[in-house]
């Protein structure tokens, strides 16, 4: 065994802040070969695979620790090469995976840099998840602000929701966590899985999520809003032409949940909204629509003025391009639109932005600063850079 007891130690409590630095594979100290590491529960057995056009045998990986941990030496490969791992579990089954532990950073140190002085105006595409293609591979990209946490890991439906399966690594000193798993998918639901400030686990959503399960349920769904094709181009180009202040503006508001109900209970989607909708506005004569709160909230008798999911519109009534299907349709047919967005506040739900790692992080530590005492809601603290970062870029969202 190459690694230190300590370190051992570290990675099967999950108590490492920086498991790449252990995990996946690296040149050994003599520069004579490399040795690879892996922590897969329920594995009862491990090889790597190296490939490309060197065509190295594979090299088997002994298990350390009844963990999952494994580790193993191969001398004939004197650098960092790309590799599969071929992963047998204990009923036999085996299948091959690329490694997560052997990809580089996706954020940069100047997203870092700009997330740290709250200037990264497009934060919204660099944390979360992210789905991209690194280095020939398909998967997404997790990333989640957590300066005080003493772990972070992403579960999911594509790990078992298991948070000893992908901890992620810490970035310097940014307070970010990250990790680029394979094939992850569009779809894949997701949380995050803190050993926050105090030792406590606790489950959280990604402040970032850009789409979410339907309430009372609230995980996150890795998502594209780059598919839906905007036809919308002419209102575009003559809205930027009109001088808003000396144009006519009347405007309609409206509940999206109560407008039109199909019954009591259920409510109109986001597309079969838009056509009934752009006949009524045409008919009354007025030039923008106003949407209360779009944004995901759990409490739905908040009208959506209790944001949980600050980058997703509601999943209530359809998915974000249903949404981005509403907002084309209404400027195909000459109608502005206008979303109320809530900078204010947000709720103090346990799984959601409140003392997200274990600390008032998006809030004031002191509640005469941080707290609406007569919503029971949390102020956010507008002096803290990344906060800052956090809103003005979901503004321009």
């Amino acid at each position: 065994m190459i690694l230190t007891p300590d370190e051992l130690r570290s990675l099967v409590e999950l108590r490492h802040a920086t498991p790449h630095d252990l995990l996946g594979m690296h040149v050994l100290g003599d520069g004579a070969g490399v040795v690879a590491r892996a922590l897969l529960p329920g594995a009862a057995r491990v090889q790597v695979q190296p490939l490309g056009e060197s065509a190295l045998p594979a090299f088997e990986l002994s298990q350390l620790h009844d963990a999952g941990l494994f580790e193993g030496v191969a001398r004939d490969i004197p650098q960092v090469v790309p590799y599969e791992l071929i992963v047998t579990n204990v009923a036999g089954e085996v299948r091959r995976l690329r490694d997560p532990y052997s990809f580089a950073p996706t954020l940069t140190e100047q997203d870092l840099y700009l997330f740290g002085k709250g200037d990264e105006r497009r934060i919204y595409e660099k944390l979360g998840a992210q789905l991209r293609t690194v280095e020939g591979v398909t998967g997404a990209s997790f990333a989640v602000w957590a300066p005080n946490a003493q772990r972070v890991s992403v579960v999911g439906d594509f790990n078992g929701w298991d948070g000893r399966r992908h901890p992620l690594r810490r970035l310097g000193v940014s307070g970010v966590w990250e990790i680029f798993i394979p094939e992850v998918a569009e779809g894949a639901h997701y949380k995050f899985e803190l050993r926050n400030r105090h030792g406590k686990i606790v489950l959280k959503t990604d402040p970032y999520g850009q789409f979410f399960e339907v309430a009372p349920k609230n995980a996150s769904i890795v998502w594209n809003n780059r598919k839906f094709k905007w036809t919308d181009g002419a209102w575009l180009k003559q809205r930027r032409k009109r001088d808003p202040l000396k144009s006519p503006v009347s405007i309609y508001e409206l509940h999206i949940g109560s407008w039109r109900k199909k019954s009591k209970a259920e409510s109109l989607g986001y597309r079969e909204l838009a056509a009934p909708l752009i006949e009524y506005v045409k008919q009354m004569g007025f030039t923008h629509v106003e949407f209360m709160p779009v944004a995901e909230h759990a409490f739905y008798p908040s009208w959506g003025y209790q944001v949980t999911g600050f980058y997703a519109p509601t999943s209530r009534y359809g998915t974000p391009e249903d949404f981005q299907f509403l907002v084309n349709e209404l400027h195909r047919a000459g109608i502005g639109v206008i979303i109320d967005w809530v900078p204010a506040h947000f709720p103090r739900d346990d799984w959601a932005l409140a003392r997200f790692d274990g600390t008032a992080l998006y809030e004031h530590e002191d509640p005469r600063k941080g707290a609406h005492q007569d919503w029971g809601t949390l102020i956010f603290n507008y002096g803290r850079h990344e906060v800052v970062n956090f809103l003005i870029a979901n503004a321009l969202f």
